[in-house]
């Protein structure tokens, strides 16, 4: 340990540790895994459930005693270390509050740091072996890549569990399987082990046995079920029973972390006096209509809701926010686990959680982080009854944002996929003028033209066709700095050559007595975040940007946002005509680099992380409101208003502000996003709501 000591710190000490090998001779290497170079006699697995082979909650044995690595601290690198000494070539995610179950025995590993390019995990930093103030609720899991180590024989994998593993969970309908219409609520459990599909014996079977089924399944709860039939219908069918003892709490997020018990191939006598258990779900209002339950969920009063979920790319996931005196906000992911996600899946009438997400992984969002240590018991009716912290703005960032996804109904809805293909086969076209607001799960439940097809013509140019993504970017307007950077500027005529010729000022100035005389604007500065997943890229490529010789920029966009002047009543006044002459990082968040540089014809576009800021004292940078009277007004600017980038999140992309202006000077008050306040709160600010999307309301 000394050599490699003085190796580390000095050049001299490379020379010392090859005499000492030549002294007393290089040991061969060994092909025991658990003791190859790097391992230092430690072995490792991967435990825990429900998981697959490549994934799980990471163990280390050594001494003989196998523990377990401590979350605080955790990061990628430590994981593509571990994923390596497990065989694989790399990490390709990370896990925390013992996501796959808490282990048992020692914690052997805390705050454990790794570059990521280490040989093995004894030489990353830690606390020292088994010095940890951790406890099993925050074990540590990874997601390494389902690639082997070239020459890695002996699998370093050990499972834990030698008993099958209940992988999936489905509702058999006792009469018209394939029939009923979809999602199926009701029917006989089964779950699929690596043989097959097997029922499970109701004997001991509980609501809360109940609970985590439905939860499996994407519904939030579930009700009493009509059992003396099932048991009739029993009487005639054969059964393949493959577990039992079923005892769950009702908190559990999967059926595999309840207390069971599997059939062993030579019990001849499965389930006596007993029978197939028998679930019936309640699905949320998103599905509801087509479970023909709808009637019943609208009885129920609603009230506006105090969770929501933002960023995500599919129903049932994204960042989770809270509203909290009439404004939403985010909570910091400390200590954020499977029972906490759970219990907002279900509050938004989804099922149990699939994955409690930490560090942002829905993107970022602004304003006041609400909550922190939220830990919730899994049985609470909203996370607002669940024990947490209010925190300050030093307790917790955004890049600290928890997020959920959630279990989901099947609906028999598969995804689109990306590709393009040849109509020359298609002979009608059965749909035409969909209009969708993006929040339906299928084409079906979208506005068209009906039955009256209005494109007749089946050929290539007339089919509709997609580009799919599992991320996006999602733009959102500081409001606080519009506010903060508002005012008033009297400019002389013969300074806006530029702006006329870009059709930056009002329709009125082209009668004006040029070059005398002045127009009214009203200016401020507009700084514009990415807090997406993916890159904001405009949608035309840079063969297509016009060059504009007046300013010295390429536009490589038509229209990036949208300036206007309204009346409390929503009748424009006044309006802003805003190309994006140039989309670039402006500035970075700390661990972000730039990517886009307008100079020199370089790539336009905003990096996750980053935002592009446009000064007050930018050409065009304003609205022209030489003819707005006296009065009281909304400012409203929608970004991207065209819809031309897919984004994850449409309706934060307004900011309405409220304006008084005396003919001489204007407040500007109240810049908020649209969507940032409660609906009673939003109702104080003005009469005409604006915007909370690029849709009119």
């Amino acid at each position: 340990m000394r050599l490699v000591s003085v190796w580390q710190w000095s050049p001299w000490g490379l020379r010392l540790c090859l005499l000492c090998s030549l002294c007393l001779g290089s040991p061969s290497p060994s092909t025991d895994p658990e003791k190859r170079a790097g391992s230092q006699g430690l072995r490792f697995r991967l435990a825990g459930f429900p998981r697959k082979p490549y994934e799980g909650r990471v163990e280390i044995q050594r001494a003989g005693e196998w523990g377990t690595i401590c979350d605080d601290d955790f990061t990628l690198q430590a994981a593509h270390v571990l994923c390596r000494e497990l065989g694989f070539t790399e990490a390709t995610g990370w896990t925390h509050s013992a996501k796959y179950g808490p282990g048992t025995g020692r914690i052997w590993l805390d705050n454990l740091s790794c570059t990521g390019t280490e040989k093995s995990v004894t030489e990353c930093a830690s606390r020292g072996w088994g010095n940890s103030d951790c406890t099993h609720d925050e074990d540590a899991g990874v997601i390494c890549k389902d690639q082997r180590l070239p020459g890695f024989k002996d699998s370093n994998v050990i499972e834990v569990e030698h008993n099958p593993q209940v992988e999936e969970v489905r509702l058999r309908p006792g009469v018209g399987w394939g029939r009923r219409p979809l999602p199926v609520t009701e029917g006989l459990v089964e779950v699929k082990l690596p043989d097959g599909w097997s029922q499970v014996c109701d004997k001991g079977w509980s609501a809360h046995n109940s609970h985590v089924v439905c939860g499996m399944l994407g519904f939030p709860s579930e009700k009493r079920v009509n059992t003396a039939f099932y048991r009739l219908l029993a009487q005639r069918q054969q059964h393949s029973f493959g577990l039992h003892g079923v005892a769950c709490v009702g908190t559990e997020a999967h059926l595999s972390l309840c207390s069971l018990e599997f059939y062993r191939a030579n019990d001849t006598a499965r389930c006596p006096g007993g029978g197939p258990a028998v679930v019936s779900c309640v699905p949320g209002p998103l599905y509801a209509a087509s479970s023909g339950q709808k009637k019943q969920q609208q009885s129920k009063p609603q009230g506006e809701a105090r969770v929501r979920l933002k960023g995500g790319a599919h129903p049932g996931e994204g960042r989770v926010e809270v509203l909290k005196a009439g404004t939403w906000g985010t909570v910091c992911d400390r200590k954020w686990d499977l029972q906490a996600a759970s219990v907002v899946c279900r509050e938004l009438g989804f099922g149990s959680a699939r994955e409690a997400l930490s560090g942002a992984r829905m993107g970022q969002g602004m304003g006041a982080i609400h909550l922190s240590e939220v830990r919730c018991s899994g049985q609470e009716p909203s996370l607002w009854k669940c024990p947490h912290k209010n925190i300050t703005a030093d307790d917790c960032s955004h890049s600290q944002d928890a997020a959920v996804r959630c279990h989901l109904p099947y609906i028999g809805v598969e995804a689109k996929e990306t590709w393009y293909w040849d109509s020359g086969n298609i002979t009608e076209v059965v749909m035409s003028g969909v209009r969708c607001t993006g929040t339906e799960l299928s084409l079906d439940q979208c506005a068209h033209h009906g039955t009256h097809i209005t494109c007749k013509r089946a050929e290539t140019r007339f089919t509709a066709g997609v580009i799919c993504s599992e991320t996006a970017s999602d733009l959102l307007l500081h409001s606080a700095l519009v506010q903060e950077t508002a005012y008033i500027e009297d400019r002389p005529l013969h300074m806006l050559y530029c702006a006329a010729e870009e059709n930056c000022l009002a329709s009125s100035a082209r009668s004006a007595n040029w070059p005398y005389g002045h127009r009214r604007l009203l200016r401020f500065s507009s700084q514009i975040h990415n807090l997406g997943r993916a890159d904001f890229r405009p949608k035309a490529g840079r063969h297509s940007w016009v060059w504009h010789e007046c300013h010295g920029h390429y536009h490589s966009m038509d229209i990036f946002t949208h300036y206007d002047i309204l009346t409390p009543n929503g009748t424009k006044v006044a309006e802003g005509h805003k190309a994006s002459f140039c989309l670039e990082d402006t500035e970075c968040q700390e661990d972000v680099s730039k990517r886009y540089e307008c100079a020199n014809f370089g790539e336009q576009g905003i990096t996750v992380g980053c935002w592009d800021l446009y000064r007050h004292d930018i050409d065009c940078q304003w609205i022209d409101i030489t003819d707005v009277k006296p009065g009281n007004y909304i400012l409203q600017v929608v970004i991207n208003p065209n819809f031309e980038v897919a984004e994850s999140d449409f309706t934060n992309n307004a900011m309405k502000c409220n304006c008084k202006y005396d003919g001489h000077r204007i407040w500007v008050h109240n810049c908020h996003i649209g969507d940032a306040f409660s609906e009673e709160a939003n109702r104080r600010f003005e009469r005409y709501p604006g915007q909370t999307s690029n849709q009119i309301i």
